[in-house]
């Protein structure tokens, strides 16, 4: 992993609230007390990353929890071919890493900056020690395993059993449930969402165009989609 910069949240130039925000944001610490979050507060260090700047990639030790701060992270693979598997896109309050807390391991998948990007880490063996002492953080981290293996099985079965326009349909419906709005924000470019599908950028604006066609939705910008056909999308 490239050379960052880190902040001891011990030290004085480090602002607590700062750390505490970043800390209290992720649900599997968010159900602690007061006294318990300080003492996590305490082991948090800060990492700070340029847009398209890598955190981590294959091969490299995995010993922290990573918890983003501010900006996004994508979660993705490269194949043989060097094509681009998009896995997940990391948000404030998002974590990665946590395999780490388990086993001693390596990452096996690449780790990117979208934007400009603050992350928080704790490592592996200050976790470990807050996992004996509050065994609440592990049920918590076992339910966020679930909700993320739910997940991952159902975007393999998208890309294997649908056709894309239904892909891109279900996607969207995912959007419209999780943001409560038919003018959809999509939180990733073109080439992002057409990794994430198992398709390609062009394919993805042909798809958008015929169904745009089909009045089951408008494009309004490059990122911004509104939801015409509800019903219409869910029955594709």
């Amino acid at each position: 992993m490239k050379e960052i910069h880190r902040t001891n949240c011990n030290q004085f130039h480090c602002n607590h609230l700062h750390s505490r925000a970043c800390i209290t944001k992720v649900p599997i610490f968010n159900h602690l007390s007061d006294k318990q979050l300080d003492e996590i507060i305490g082991t948090v260090t800060s990492a700070y990353f340029k847009k398209g700047e890598l955190i981590y990639k294959p091969g490299e030790q995995s010993d922290s929890l990573y918890i983003v701060r501010s900006g996004r992270i994508k979660i993705y693979r490269l194949s043989e071919s060097g094509k681009e598997q998009l896995y997940r896109i990391l948000y404030p309050g998002d974590y990665t890493g946590e395999l780490a807390l388990f086993r001693q391991s390596l990452h096996e998948s690449f780790a990117e900056a979208m934007v400009d990007t603050e992350i928080c880490l704790i490592n592996r063996n200050n976790l470990q020690a807050f996992l004996l002492k509050y065994p609440t953080i592990a049920l918590h981290i076992l339910s966020e395993f679930s909700n993320r293996l739910d997940q991952t099985e159902k975007q393999a079965v998208w890309v294997a059993t649908e056709q894309v326009e239904t892909r891109i349909a279900m996607y969207l419906i995912e959007c419209f449930e999780k943001q409560k709005n038919l003018n959809i924000v999509l939180p990733m470019t073109r080439k992002d969402l057409a990794s994430y599908l198992g398709t390609t950028p062009e394919t993805i604006s042909r798809k958008l165009a015929e169904l745009e066609t089909q009045k089951l939705l408008k494009q309004i910008r490059s990122k911004i989609i509104q939801i015409l056909d509800l019903e219409g999308l869910r029955a594709l």
